[in-house]
Order: structure tokens, then sequence, then C-alpha cells
């Protein structure tokens, strides 16, 4: 089954779109970057996006040039994804959300509405996040040099969940299954398994038999 793209939608050449892929009303794949003189995302050339079979992308949504979507994915109105990002099978976006570049997000991982994912972060598999959680990557805000080396955006194991409107410290890592709760502010690493919850997030218990995935 061909892709099927809507007539206001915008893909540029040389984007690869798999079979029974949905461009839906004004969104748009393939986009180059525009970036400011002192940005610290790379000006290499950028490869064609990539889009696998049955992804939708959604009204309004942005998919910027060099990323690849899997298979099944679904990014939601108005999301965007920006350049060298990777993104897994079976992997939601919420409305609004934003991945930012040099990002990775494994399978069925979902983001929910109005995230924030900053650059140079890694989401593993079965992650969730919760609506308007937002992660940060940079200790120095902009200023000095040095900030350069080292911006680095959160971890996030496998099968963890941040609830909603947590916030997440530059280069922490939330360990495979914890649990973030809602409007924490994580500024260490959290263990696996951990409940956390305040500000600054503190370990509370460990997350039950019962709310562990299945393999």
């Amino acid at each position: 089954m061909a892709a099927e793209i809507h007539p206001t939608a915008v893909v540029h050449p040389g984007t690869i779109l798999g079979e029974g892929v949905k461009v839906l009303e004004h969104a748009v794949v393939g986009k180059q970057p525009t970036l400011s003189p002192r940005s610290t995302a790379s000006r290499e050339p950028l490869p064609p996006t990539v889009v696998g079979e049955e992804s939708v992308i959604s009204t309004g949504a942005i998919v910027f040039a060099g990323s690849t979507i899997g298979a099944r994915v679904i990014l939601g109105d108005q999301s965007c994804v920006r350049e060298r990002v990777q993104v897994a099978d079976d992997v939601v976006v919420g409305r609004g959300s934003l991945v930012e570049n040099d990002t990775t997000i494994g399978a069925r991982t979902r983001i929910q509405a109005d995230a924030y994912v900053t650059a140079y972060s890694t989401l593993e598999e079965d992650v969730f996040i919760a609506p308007c959680v937002v992660t940060t990557n940079d200790n120095f805000m902009g200023r000095t040099e040095r900030r350069r080396e080292l911006m680095k955006g959160p971890t996030i194991r496998r099968g963890a969940r941040v609830g909603g409107g947590a916030v997440l410290c530059p280069g922490i890592e939330v360990g495979a299954e914890a649990f973030v709760g809602a409007g924490a502010v994580v500024t260490k690493d959290v263990p696996p398994r951990a409940v956390v919850v305040g500000s600054p997030a503190r370990v509370i218990r460990e997350v039950p038999d019962g709310e562990l995935l299945r393999d």
C-alpha cells in the first residue's frame, strides 16, 4: 500500500516513506534545520528522513531531515522531531511534544502531550513520559564555551515512568523500571525500580512487583 500524503502536507525531496505511511494536513517531513551561530548542533550534511511502514505524521507535525522514524509510530498533531533523532517501532509522541536533535527513543515508548525532550537524550524501550515533562541538558544555561563539552540530556532506562510536570536535570540517569512522581525535580541519578518524589526528588520506596514489565 502506497504512502498517503494530504495535499496540504509538504514532503521534501529525498524523503523515504514506507508502505502505508500517512502524512496528514499541513505536516512537514524532511525539513532542513536553520541554526543560530551559537548553536551546539552539528552542521554536517543531513541524510534524507526515513519513515517506517504504517506510521502516521499527524496534522501540523514536523519531522526534520536526518531523522529515522520506525514502523507504526504516531507523531501527534503539532508535534516536532528534530534532526538526527532515532525513533524505534511503535512509539507515540503526543500532541505538541518536541523531541530535540540527536536523541534516541526506544521501541514502545510513549511521550504524552506537551512534553519537552531535550537534545542529546536517550530514552530506552517501554518508557512512559507524562504530559508537560521537561528535560534539560545544559547546566550553564548558555554561558561559557565549556558547556559544549558537557552538554547531555537525561538517560531514561527501560520501563521507567516519569510523571506529569516533572523536571529532569542535565545528564542524570533514571534507572530501569523507576518511577518519578508528578512535579518532581530530579537533580541526581534515580536507582532502578526506585519511586522518587519531591524537589529535589528523593527515594520513598520501590516499585511493586505487580507494576513491573513482563518480558
